[in-house]
C-alpha cells in the first residue's frame, strides 16, 4: 500500500466519526434541551524534508521551510455546544426551562449496581406514584429529579396546583389548603466540555474530571443565579441547515478519499503492468 493509500483510509476513518457526531445532532433537533456537539480535526503526524540548507534564501518566505508529507487528520475534539435554544410554550404545569445558559438540572440515575448523579437540561417532569399518598417528581425516562439536597423530590398527591418560581423553587399548593416548598437541584458548568453524554439526554461528569473546577451547585445566595420559566420547554440548539451544510462538505470530502485510494490502485496497476 502506498503513501496516498494511508492518507486517505485514515482520513476517511475519522470523516466517518465526524458524520456520525453530525447524523446525532440532526436526530435529536426535536429533543427538548438537547445540546449539539461540533467536531474538529488536526493533522496526524507529518514528515518534512528540509531540502533547502542555506536559510538565508529563504528570507521572506511565507510558507514552512522544506517539503511536507503528512498522514492524514483525525477527530481532535468533539466540544459540546450550550447555547441556548429557543422557547416553546406549553402551557403544561410541570414543564420547565432554563433561561440562561449552562444550568443543569441533577437526577438520580441507576446504572448496573452504581447510583450517581447525572444532569439534564430537559425540563419535562413527570410524577411517578410511589405509595397511595405520595408521587415523586421524575424525568420522561423515569429518573428521580433531585432538590438541592439531591434527595428525590417527593410530595403528596393531593394536589390543587404546582408554581415554579424563576429561582427554581417549585412550590405545591394541596387541595387540603396546605403547601410544600421545594428547591430544585440546579447546577452550572463552568466547564461543558468536561461533561460526557451518557444517553436519554442526560450528561455525568468525566472520570478525569475534577469536579469543583467543572460544576458549581447552585445553593443558597447562588439560588439568585437560576433563571427558569415554566409552562415552556427549552428546544434543541441544532441549526438543521448548518447541519445540512456539514453533512454535504463531509461526504464530498468523503468522496474525494475514496477516489484517491481509486485513483493511487489504477497507477499501480499500470507500473505493475509495464514490461
Amino acid at each position: 500500500m502506498n503513501r496516498t493509500m494511508i492518507i486517505a483510509s485514515n482520513t476517511l476513518n475519522q470523516l466517518q466519526k465526524q458524520m456520525d457526531v453530525i447524523s446525532n445532532n440532526m436526530a435529536n433537533v426535536d429533543t427538548n434541551g438537547y445540546k449539539k456537539t461540533n467536531a474538529t480535526f488536526t493533522d496526524l503526524l507529518f514528515q518534512q524534508v528540509n531540502n533547502q540548507a542555506n536559510l538565508e534564501e529563504e528570507v521572506g518566505r511565507q510558507t514552512p521551510n522544506g517539503i511536507r508529507q503528512g498522514n492524514g487528520a483525525k477527530l481532535a475534539q468533539t466540544q459540546l455546544v450550550m447555547t441556548q435554544g429557543n422557547l416553546k410554550t406549553t402551557d403544561r404545569p410541570l414543564d420547565t426551562a432554563f433561561t440562561k445558559e449552562g444550568q443543569l438540572y441533577r437526577v438520580l440515575v441507576q446504572d448496573g449496581d452504581t447510583t450517581e448523579v447525572r444532569y439534564t437540561r430537559d425540563g419535562a417532569f413527570y410524577l411517578s406514584p410511589i405509595s397511595d399518598t405520595e408521587n415523586m417528581l421524575v424525568t420522561n425516562q423515569g429518573f428521580p429529579i433531585l432538590d438541592e439536597n439531591n434527595n428525590p423530590i417527593v410530595m403528596n398527591n393531593n394536589v390543587k396546583d404546582y408554581a415554579f418560581s424563576s429561582t427554581g423553587t417549585l412550590t405545591v399548593n394541596l387541595t387540603n389548603g396546605g403547601s410544600q416548598n421545594i428547591n430544585l437541584g440546579v447546577t452550572y458548568a463552568n466547564n461543558p466540555q468536561s461533561l460526557d453524554k451518557t444517553g436519554d439526554n442526560l450528561y455525568r461528569l468525566s472520570d478525569e474530571a475534577n469536579r469543583e473546577q467543572v460544576l458549581t451547585d447552585l445553593n443558597g445566595a447562588l439560588r439568585n443565579e437560576i433563571s427558569i420559566q415554566q409552562n415552556a420547554l427549552e428546544q434543541s440548539n441544532v441549526d438543521m441547515s448548518r447541519e445540512m451544510v456539514n453533512l454535504i462538505a463531509t461526504q464530498r470530502s468523503y468522496q474525494f478519499q475514496s477516489r484517491s485510494i481509486t485513483l493511487a490502485d489504477q497507477m499501480m496497476g499500470l507500473v505493475n503492468g509495464i514490461r
